[in-house]
This record gives structure tokens, sequence and C-alpha cells, in this order.
């Protein structure tokens, strides 16, 4: 079973930009929808944002959007979440998951394959 894996994170100062990379093999990338959760210190985990195999359909939580936009490249294998104007409450530990179709994409139990997770630590 290949897993999926996320990089890219670090550290940036509020209104700064991050850009996560998550690849995966092609057979998981050209069948599977991909999803970005967060997860915070004393926090439940939270859904970020989704796109469609196709790349046709994206979806992003309310915090997020306008800021944060998914996308993925089909000749790398990899999907993308560009993160700007990064604000401290963005700090998190971000995974990527995997997924067929996107019915209930905010739903992190959907999700089949996982990222071991990158650390995005945004200062004030």
């Amino acid at each position: 079973q290949v897993q999926p894996g996320e990089s890219g994170g670090g550290l940036v100062q509020a209104g700064g930009s991050l850009r996560l990379p998550c690849a995966a093999s092609g057979r998981i990338f050209s069948r599977y929808a991909t999803g970005w959760f967060r997860l915070a210190p004393g926090k439940e985990r939270e859904f970020v944002s989704a796109i469609s195999v196709n790349g046709g359909n994206t979806y992003y939580a309310d915090s997020v959007k306008g800021r944060f936009t998914i996308s993925r490249d089909n000749l790398k294998k990899t999907v993308y979440l560009q993160m700007d104007s990064l604000k401290p409450e963005d700090t998190a530990v971000y995974y990527c998951a995997w997924r067929l179709g996107l019915n209930t994409y905010s739903d992190y139990r959907s999700y089949v394959y996982w990222g071991q997770g990158t650390q995005v630590t945004v200062s004030s």
C-alpha cells in the first residue's frame, strides 16, 4: 500500500504564504479525490479543502476561503494547497488524504489514505 505524502510545511510570519504539496502514486492520483485537513493542539481535526479527481470541483472551509487554493498537477501526480495571507490560527499539522468520490468531502472518516502530516506554524 503506497501512502501519499505531504511536505512544504514550516514557520512563516502572519500574512505570509506557504505551498503544501501532496504526492501520490499514479494509481491513487488517477482514481481518488483529495482532501486537506488540519489538526491544532486542543482542537478537533478540521476540514480545510478538497478537490475532485478531474480538478473540476473544489471545496473550502469558510475559515480559509479566499486565502487558500487547492489544485492538481497531473504530470507530477501532486495536489497542492497554496496558503496565502496566513494567520496565527492557521497553525496546525496539515494532512492530505485520498478517497473515492466527494459526496461527503468534509468528513475525514470517508478518506482511506492519509499522509504523515506536515507542521505549519504562523507567528504573529
